[in-house]
């Protein structure tokens, strides 16, 4: 069969990739840990499921209109105003999935022409670059260092800028560092944004996973920039509802009737009794279930942290939300695709080469502490182990 040669230009998410192989171990008798994956352990809150379920009994197994349920569009405005502290989104506004991604595929699509530059932070999630790319577009990798707490380096942006860039993609909390924006970072990125009349993609799907107090702040608090910005959110992380596939994007309201338009041509809608799931789960019945989920995890953050900094040869820094750790493994003497390898086919610990997120993530790796405290101190002693015995044979 031939195949088009535009999909030489997709990437992948190898966190799925690396999961396959692990599960292949498995098969196999081998005990894994899993730390590769980015899908919190929890079960979703019991008053969603049940929501769900009366959904089903009540009839909502039709197509919905593509823009999502107006129920559930107003309350996805509600909610998000309500938690960035503004109240400029209406349902208008609003475009819901089936997952996060479609709003990358969408956003760029209606607003990318092939041969314009889009930056986006690198290390990062991988789908930025892969649909960049396909579109025709020149990704440019915007380099995050750790000397600089993984955020953004606001010069180096600017630096970056040319005749040809179109869009910034930003990512608070960010994957793979758990680094976090300040305000005064969104609010240099926004004044570079109208300087050189750039539009904004603002991936926000961690924005309720934050630690030790920290403030969370969205770009859209900022007078005037919603004109120009894209904000991609679901329910994955937030309720965990990975298996729901619902996701949603606010951006401005001519923009959303195109990018409901790319969808009525692609999957037509989301599923309706998920949507109506939504509308509960943004309710404040849930909020209970989001502070314990974000408690756990901050237990496990610390605990892998500790435990990581713990290893021979491996520095780790205190992430700030999200639920990953991105820590340093040069001094292991392992590339970072090495020490990922080692790490799952010695002693049976999955986690992610820093590549997996651009080339800027040589030198680290990814752990998603979406897992149990037990497991993660088991990883922690059995990669000891390893690295132990690597400086010994050394």
């Amino acid at each position: 069969m031939y195949i088009a040669s535009r999909i030489s230009n997709l990437g992948t998410e190898t966190a799925f990739e690396v999961l396959a192989r692990a599960r292949a171990l498995e098969a196999k008798g081998k005990s894994i840990v899993h730390l590769e994956i980015g899908e919190p352990d929890f079960d979703t809150p019991p008053n969603i499921v049940e929501a769900a379920k009366r959904a089903l009994d009540d009839g909502w197994t039709h197509y919905g209109p593509s823009a999502g349920l107006p129920q559930l569009r107003e309350a996805i405005a509600d909610y998000f105003n309500r938690t960035r502290g503004i109240s400029k989104y209406r349902s208008e506004n609003v475009v819901v999935t089936p997952g996060a991604k479609p709003i990358i595929f969408y956003g760029l699509q209606a607003t990318i022409e092939p041969g314009d530059e889009v930056i986006y932070p690198n290390p990062g999630f991988p789908i930025y670059e892969s649909v960049i790319r396909f579109l025709g577009a020149k990704p440019v990798p915007l380099p995050l260092r750790e000397v600089n707490q993984f955020r953004i380096d606001l010069d180096e942006l600017e630096s970056l800028v040319t005749a040809r860039t179109r869009m910034i993609i930003i990512n608070s909390p960010h994957n793979p560092t758990g680094s976090v924006l300040t305000q005064d970072d969104l609010r240099s990125i926004a004044e570079l944004a109208e300087k050189y009349d750039l539009l904004i993609f603002s991936d926000e799907i961690y924005s309720r996973i934050m630690y030790d107090g920290v403030e969370y702040h969205s770009i859209t608090e900022l007078d005037g920039i919603e004109a120009r910005t894209i904000v991609l959110d679901g329910f994955s992380k937030t309720f965990a509802m990975t298996g729901w596939r619902l996701g949603y994007g606010l951006m401005p309201a001519t923009l959303a009737q195109v990018v409901a338009r790319l969808q009525t041509n692609c999957t037509s809608c989301a599923p309706s009794f998920t949507q109506i799931a939504g509308i509960e789960a943004l309710s404040d019945r849930t909020l209970p279930h989001v502070q314990r989920f974000v408690e756990e995890f901050r237990r496990r953050r610390n605990a892998i942290v500790a435990g990581l900094n713990s290893l021979p040869g491996v520095t780790c820094q205190m992430p700030s939300g999200a639920f990953y750790a991105f820590p340093n493994v040069r001094g292991t003497g392992m590339s970072s695709q090495q020490f990922a390898d080692s790490m799952l086919e010695d002693v049976g610990v999955a986690c992610l080469s820093g590549t997996a997120f651009g080339e800027h993530g040589e030198g680290y790796v990814r752990f998603s502490y979406a897992n149990s405290l037990e497991n993660i101190e088991s990883a922690i002693e059995r990669m000891k182990i390893a690295l132990e015995q690597r400086i010994i044979v050394k």
